[in-house]
């Protein structure tokens, strides 16, 4: 009586089963909507890549105005060197607030946690670090919590401006943080496929009014300062500009390999379709054979 109790429980179960192997079995419907949404994938990556691609050489255009300004500072700095700079060093980290534009965030992140990580450096481990850009403070926010100071978002949304820099400089020397160098992080564009992350060094008033060319000359005390800032702010621009254009030429590779992978995809699942399709249309007719032999 129990077998036959248990047997009637499992009859339902056993009758409104799927075959065995059928919930791995992709069903054509499957395939075929899997396609559509690749294709649409496809549209939207290549939509992407001819918007970075025109994007790029207005960018490129202002990278080269841009470095002018970094050269300035490099020339200054070179005809009146810091004699020393303390440990305590200011770190200004250059992002973005957008993202699908490869390593270019993780890029700046990992050059900021090198130098912290390096043991033989006489660096503090307290040192500030600004950030410009949602994308590497999240990251930093998780490796380096205690050390973020001032982060800035909505700047480079297009073209960066001497205005955007200049306000970002303004903002952390009111701050009040008190460091001994600066150093800015930043992507290097060095062609229109590669980048590679860079840091370069700022000095303060400080060390301008403490360096030998300086301290040939009787200046004021606001004149340096004021030179100061305004280098500051020259190498913030030129750094802002030259991650902008990594950025462009960054996400339009990205939508290239994207489109590239959504191609080879549809091809596969086109040639996956047809296969079912077709073993679907030679089991109607082998069924319809079937059935007009029996007749």
């Amino acid at each position: 009586m129990l077998a036959r109790q248990a047997l009637r429980i499992a009859k339902p179960s056993v009758a409104g089963a799927a075959p065995a192997g059928a919930r791995n079995m992709a069903t054509l419907r499957e395939i075929e909507t899997r396609l559509k949404s690749v294709r649409n994938i496809e549209k939207i990556t290549k939509s992407m890549k001819l918007i970075a691609s025109t994007k790029l050489a207005k960018a490129q255009r202002a990278l080269q105005a841009g470095k002018e300004y970094g050269l300035a500072n490099s020339e200054l700095f070179q005809h009146a060197p810091a004699e020393s700079a303390g440990k305590r060093k200011l770190f200004v980290v250059i992002s973005s607030d957008k993202g699908m534009c490869g390593g270019i965030h993780s890029s700046v992140s990992k050059a900021t946690r090198r130098e912290f990580a390096e043991k033989d450096s006489d660096l503090d481990k307290e040192s500030p670090i600004a950030v410009i850009g949602d994308k590497s403070k999240s990251q930093l926010s998780r490796a380096l919590p205690n050390n973020l100071l001032l982060t800035f978002n909505q700047i480079g949304r297009d073209i960066p401006t001497f205005a955007d820099a200049a306000g970002v400089a303004d903002l952390i020397l009111k701050s009040g943080v008190e460091y001994d160098s600066v150093a800015i992080v930043y992507n290097k564009f060095v062609s229109a496929i590669s980048y590679e992350s860079a840091i370069v060094e700022v000095e303060t008033a400080t060390s301008l009014k403490e360096s030998p060319g300086f301290r040939a000359y009787e200046m004021e005390d606001d004149v340096t300062s004021d030179l100061a800032e305004f280098a500051f702010a020259n190498a913030i621009y030129a750094a802002l500009v030259e991650g902008h254009a990594c950025e462009i030429s960054a996400r339009r590779n990205a939508m290239d390999n994207a489109s590239k992978n959504a191609g080879d995809m549809i091809g596969n699942l086109q040639l996956k379709y047809n296969r079912g399709r077709q073993a679907a249309i030679t089991n109607e007719l082998v069924d319809i054979i079937t059935g007009a032999s029996a007749l």
